[in-house]
């Protein structure tokens, strides 16, 4: 935490000018904070805000649940490669992905191409206290959700290590304190933020 805090303050971008150069591709387990820190790290660097489930949605007429019911996850997994990649083309934005979208290699190769992977690394007691009362994740549709919770967060977290850039989130911070922390870890890739 403490070297978190030191670089904030070392690349502090109050009253500085900022520009995003690369698309910022929040990824991270259900529940780490991928589309309420995007949201707002968006609205703080001025770029647009894009989230890979909210399109999928819209595109196919349906909810995630809906999709996963019908057409299963395979497919799902497929039109959501193709649909990020679509949305990593144009201008620089933050793009929220679905918590199993890092875990296809193409997606990982094609993010680090044309963007930058930052994950949200939270516990999975974090986690488990945001998701346990949403019925909107299929894949917790199980009869024992927190043994399938702690199966995923086992088997993705090695997955999520390789992410360009690693914020931690503890479930104590605000968002906006996230906020900050992303752009602390973006500033140290002058090909991804510029401040000036």
């Amino acid at each position: 935490m403490r070297e978190i805090e030191q670089s904030m303050a070392e690349h502090n971008t109050e009253g500085a000018s900022v520009r995003l150069l690369k698309t910022v591709v929040m990824v991270g387990m259900m529940g780490a904070g991928k589309t309420a820190v995007g949201k707002a790290l968006a609205a703080k660097l001025h770029v647009p805000f894009k989230d890979s489930d909210a399109e999928i949605e819209l595109a196919a007429n349906m909810t995630i649940p809906e999709i996963f019911a019908r057409d299963g996850e395979p497919f799902f997994r497929d039109k959501e490669s193709q649909i990020i990649a679509r949305l990593l083309e144009g201008v620089p934005a933050v793009l929220s992905t679905g918590g199993g979208a890092y875990l296809a290699s193409e997606n990982r190769t094609l993010i680090s191409q044309k963007g930058v992977a930052v994950c949200l690394q939270a516990d999975l007691a974090v986690l488990w206290s945001r998701v346990r009362h949403r019925d909107t994740r299929p894949l917790l549709r199980t009869p024992d959700p927190y043994a399938t919770l702690k199966g995923l967060y086992k088997d993705r977290e090695p997955l999520y290590a390789r992410a360009d850039l690693i914020v931690v989130s503890d479930g104590v911070a605000s968002i906006e304190t996230m906020v900050d922390r992303v752009i602390a870890a973006l500033s140290t890739r002058p090909d991804v933020l510029e401040i000036s």
